[in-house]
């Protein structure tokens, strides 16, 4: 089915695609073999494409003469198709030699640039910004219409990387009006402008940048990071109110929300204004538990109603907290023995992952999974990601080596069976063909007598040699009348000897009279025969190859299935040994994270339950000092009494003495 789809491929796209809507704006394809890769890497599956374009590039420099396969026509693409879907497939190393191939090459310079830029970019993903400039150095001219904004958005990042902050800043304003990187392109700017000590133009770039108006969800992300990082530059620079309308800015419901109302929360808080830090606390509290900004906002809220002096609500919110944060530790507890016990690498290799963009995150509904929510930042993160996709591709690699494997026996059966088929049926058929053979080759024998018998009647006239069969026959009858005259002479007389002289005479003049005209046909009737010929020896050739391909569809097998069943072994091996470790450090990446986050929420719970003494202990001052004011009211409330007793007593004793 896979092969049709090729075919069908390859044909729309030869009468169909234009040379600019290919991969790579790619000539219209003349190799079917070629399609079959291209078809392969539009699906995304890289790994079969580069087999398929491997072993194609294999037969075609074994070739004699390859200049007349049609792959020629496409050879330059295909060797830089080959460094692009190892890219895709993340061989880094064998693109990056597949590329510099081509940059050391003698092909156009608009092709070398782009070589160029594709190789400073594996350069770039790989942390070596110096040797993604030493690359990007050697561009010269002009790139291709489609990759200029590309190649000056990557060079301005490798400036930054390697400290060229002002040549970076050069470089995105002039690209800055560019809609392609809208966004990014400002948000980078800032960083160049803050690296290089110019902080009031950073924040100039970084407020342009959290303005921008755009549907695109990666341009509203890096409008909320914007946003977001110059609410935080606000704060620490004491700017709380300022900081306040930067946070206002960002989407509720975006990547960076949480911890938009987690500083938000602290904005009002910079500014003693507790009260209205508790709206975007509480909010933020309502949301996922496992969220750091979440689990840290409990604590924040409980710290607003401690400066508001409800020290009961307070003590409420941090024993919340710490019965909260106790729940969770217990489950990144089971989540880490999960992990250290591979059933996180059994449901990072479950097949459902091939149709749900999701899988990963879906993880946390499957009971037998750990609790992947404590890890998204972690399965977020490039360098996880690459990992896990490596630990997947082995995967696949393996299954495809035990195919490889078993598929070996089914050819070793194969040729058993053709064997027994062919065997019996070669030697009949070689005896025959022996036959043939020796007819053939007395029949080109003569064929080539005649040729250069007609070849040397150009040269030196010969009419007697295009006499016909009558003409010959005429001619020995007249030399066998000479014969018999000559011994009975006495019938030789001279009328006789004239008529034979005058019969050779009309012979030879009808023989060299027609010598032209039968020359001529000569040749016409040579040129049918070789088309015969040539007929013949088709079919010849024909039956040879035949006869070698039945001959050598079983013969000459084993050493080489031998040979490739020892190598498929030992990459199995090899396969098995990086799956382990592979493995290994996605567990120990996995179970660093979970104890990183245990770690926090303990010290979480450490703070909580201090600061829950500390509530209770104001709440029992507090409630105290009620208890002696209201003492204190009492004992005063008395002493009035009796003062006023007192006074009374003392009037009606005055009274009483008037």
């Amino acid at each position: 089915m896979a092969r049709t789809l090729s075919i069908l491929l390859f044909l729309w796209l030869t009468f169909n695609v234009s040379a600019e809507n290919t991969i790579d704006k790619a000539p219209p394809l003349k190799d079917i073999f070629y399609g079959e890769s291209l078809f392969y890497a539009f699906q995304g599956k890289h790994f079969d494409a580069i087999s398929k374009l491997d072993a194609e590039l294999g037969q075609f420099y074994a070739l004699d003469n390859p200049s007349l396969d049609p792959f020629n026509q496409q050879i330059n693409h295909a060797e830089f198709s080959v460094g692009s879907f190892e890219l895709a497939y993340r061989m880094h190393q064998r693109a990056g030699r597949a590329i510099k191939a081509i940059l050391e090459s003698s092909l156009s310079q608009q092709i070398r640039n782009e070589a160029a830029y594709r190789l400073a970019k594996i350069y770039y993903q790989k942390n070596q910004p110096i040797n993604a400039l030493d690359i990007l150095e050697k561009i010269q001219g002009e790139m291709a219409d489609d990759l200029k904004i590309d190649e000056a958005y990557l060079r301005a990042q490798v400036y930054i990387s390697t400290g060229k902050f002002s040549d970076a800043i050069e470089l995105l304003n002039s690209i800055k009006d560019q809609d392609k990187y809208e966004g990014f392109i400002l948000y980078n700017l800032s960083m160049a402008y803050l690296l290089n000590g110019e902080e009031m133009k950073a924040i100039i770039s970084l407020d342009e940048a959290g303005k921008i108006s755009s549907s695109d969800r990666g341009v509203l992300a890096i409008k909320d990071k914007a946003n977001l990082t110059l609410a935080n530059r606000m704060l620490e620079n004491g700017s709380p109110k300022i900081a306040k309308q930067y946070f206002s800015r960002i989407r509720l419901h975006g990547p960076f929300a949480n911890r938009a109302l987690l500083g938000a929360g602290w904005a009002n808080a910079s500014m003693k204004n507790f009260r209205k830090a508790l709206v975007p606390w509480k909010m933020l509290q309502e949301r996922e538990v496992t969220n750091e900004t979440v689990q840290e906002s409990m604590l924040a809220v409980a710290y607003a109603y401690g400066q508001l002096n409800y020290y009961g609500q307070a003590a409420l919110n941090y024993a919340r907290a710490m019965d909260s944060f106790g729940n969770e530790i217990d489950h990144l507890q089971t989540s880490i023995k999960i992990v250290r016990e591979g059933k996180f690498l059994r449901a990072v290799l479950d097949k459902k992952g091939e149709s749900d963009k999701n899988w990963l995150h879906n993880l946390r509904n499957l009971p037998e999974t750990p609790e992947t929510r404590y890890i998204l930042s972690l399965m977020a993160s490039n360098d996880f990601q690459q990992s896990l996709q490596n630990y997947r591709d082995l995967a696949e690699l393996r299954i495809r080596l035990s195919y490889w494997l078993a598929t070996l026996d089914v050819y070793v059966e194969l040729i058993a069976i053709r064997r027994q088929y062919y065997e019996p049926l070669l030697p009949v058929v070689e005896k025959k063909f022996k036959k043939l053979d020796a007819r053939i080759r007395l029949r080109m024998s003569q064929r080539d007598r005649l040729d250069q018998r007609l070849k040397s009647l150009v040269i030196s006239r010969r009419p007697d040699y295009l006499a016909t069969g009558e003409e010959r026959g005429i001619k020995d009858k007249l030399g066998k009348i000479e014969l018999y005259l000559s011994s009975n002479p006495q019938y030789y007389t001279d009328e006789v000897r004239t008529r034979i002289a005058r019969l050779k005479g009309v012979l030879h003049w009808q023989v060299s009279e027609a010598y032209h005209q039968r020359l001529t046909r000569a040749y016409k009737q040579m040129q049918q025969l070789d088309v015969y010929i040539k007929k013949l020896d088709e079919t010849y050739r024909s039956f040879v190859r035949t006869r070698q391909a039945a001959t050598q569809s079983y013969e000459g097998y084993d050493i080489p299935i031998r040979q490739l069943k020892t190598r498929i072994q030992a990459n199995q091996v090899k396969v098995n040994g990086l799956m382990a470790r592979q493995g290994r450090l996605i567990e120990a990446m996995a179970v660093n994270e979970l104890e990183r986050r245990r770690n926090l929420l303990e010290e979480y719970q450490i703070k909580a339950r201090f600061a829950l003494a500390e509530s209770y202990d104001r709440a029992t001052k507090k409630q105290q000092q009620a208890e002696e004011q209201e003492i204190r009211q009492k004992v005063q409330q008395e002493k009035a009494l009796q003062q006023s007793d007192k006074e009374q007593s003392d009037q009606k004793a005055n009274e009483a003495v008037q």
